[in-house]
C-alpha cells in the first residue's frame, strides 16, 4: 500500500463520518424545530403567553391609573370640604347643637 491510497481511504472514512454527524445533527434539529414537541412549540406557547401577559399587564395599568385619578379627585374633594368645615367653625359664631327635627305625623286621607 503506497501513502497515496492510505490517505485517500483515510479520507473516504473522514467524509463517511461528516456524512453520518451531519444526518445526525440533521435529524435532532429536525425534532427540536417540530412546532408541537419541541423547541419550537415552546417558543410558539411562550410567544402567545408572552402576549397574554402584555394584554393584561395593560389593562391592569390602565385599571390602576382610573383608580389613583378617581383616588386624586377624592383627596382633592375632600380636602377642599375639609377647608370649608374650617371656615365655617372660624366664622360661624358656636352654636349649641342642632336637635333632630321631630316629624309630625301627617294623617293621610282614608287611614285612620
Amino acid at each position: 500500500m503506497t501513502l497515496s491510497l492510505i490517505l485517500q481511504v483515510a479520507l473516504v472514512v473522514a467524509g463517511l463520518a461528516v456524512a453520518g454527524f451531519c444526518h445526525v445533527l440533521a435529524r435532532r434539529l429536525r425534532k427540536l424545530n417540530d412546532l408541537e414537541t419541541g423547541l419550537g412549540g415552546a417558543i410558539a406557547v411562550m410567544a402567545a403567553e408572552i402576549a397574554r401577559l402584555e394584554a393584561a399587564l395593560a389593562a391592569a395599568q390602565a385599571g390602576a391609573t382610573t383608580a389613583s385619578d378617581g383616588l386624586a379627585r377624592e383627596i382633592e374633594k375632600a380636602k377642599s370640604e375639609r377647608a370649608y368645615w374650617a371656615l365655617q367653625q372660624q366664622f360661624l359664631p358656636q352654636a349649641a347643637p342642632a336637635r333632630p327635627l321631630r316629624r309630625r305625623r301627617v294623617k293621610e286621607a282614608g287611614h285612620a
